[in-house]
């Protein structure tokens, strides 16, 4: 969901909504942090995607932020 947020906001005029966009991504990393701390060896691999999805969502965002000057 925060992959489709990230890309919902490179649509011009609504770079603003990245500033949610990055919250709802770190909300998910922190998630995804406690499933994977949490769950059994063999059972990783979706906390795994969901940690490199929300990742990337942020990072992505805040890049997007910087370069469109949503952050000074």
């Amino acid at each position: 969901m925060a992959l489709i947020g990230m890309l919902i906001t490179l649509i011009p005029c609504l770079g603003a909504l990245n500033w949610v966009n990055i919250l709802f991504a770190a909300v998910g990393l922190l998630v995804s942090i406690i499933a994977f701390g949490t769950s059994r060896a063999r059972d990783k691999s979706g906390s795994v995607a969901g940690i490199i999805c929300c990742l990337l969502a942020f990072v992505l965002g805040v890049v997007r932020l910087i370069l469109g000057g949503g952050v000074l």
